[in-house]
């Protein structure tokens, strides 16, 4: 890959139609898909933290990047554009769980500003195994 990886918004295909049905291209709930020479690469994700109108000005953000496209800056790219994307909403927080063991993507969350809270153990079971979550939080902008 050269240069920057394209960014572009698009919605999903069937097969995960349903667990994106809740994001968009704008709004506090956003969708973006990174493209890689016309090969989806990776996605970004926010979306309500707690369905409680308290929580109407925070949200949870995802990224993820198909392993083979890890290391070129696609998760970087898609996590600023996300970002940027939502300071210009009525956001006040954002933050993401990281499923643990991710050094990476606990990295690129220290780099985008975001900064550590806490752990829940064993929260998730995922490849035959529980795993612990580490929660990050920003402001934003």
């Amino acid at each position: 890959m050269t240069g920057a990886p394209s960014i572009v918004v698009r919605p999903p295909g069937d097969q995960r139609a349903g667990w994106f049905s809740h994001h968009g291209a704008t709004g506090r709930h956003r969708l973006l898909v990174g493209d890689v020479d016309g090969t989806l690469a990776g996605y970004a994700t926010s979306g309500p933290l707690r369905a409680k109108p308290a929580s109407l000005h925070s949200v949870e953000t995802t990224i993820h990047c198909h392993p083979a496209m890890t290391g070129r800056g696609l998760g970087t790219a898609l996590y600023r554009r996300l970002l940027d994307d939502l300071a210009t909403e009525d956001v006040h927080r954002a933050y993401a769980g990281v499923a643990l063991p991710n050094d990476a993507s606990e990295r690129l969350h220290r780099r985008l500003g975001f900064r550590e809270l806490g752990t829940y153990t064993e929260v998730g079971f995922k490849h035959g195994t529980w795993v612990d979550l580490r929660w990050y939080e920003r402001p934003v902008p």
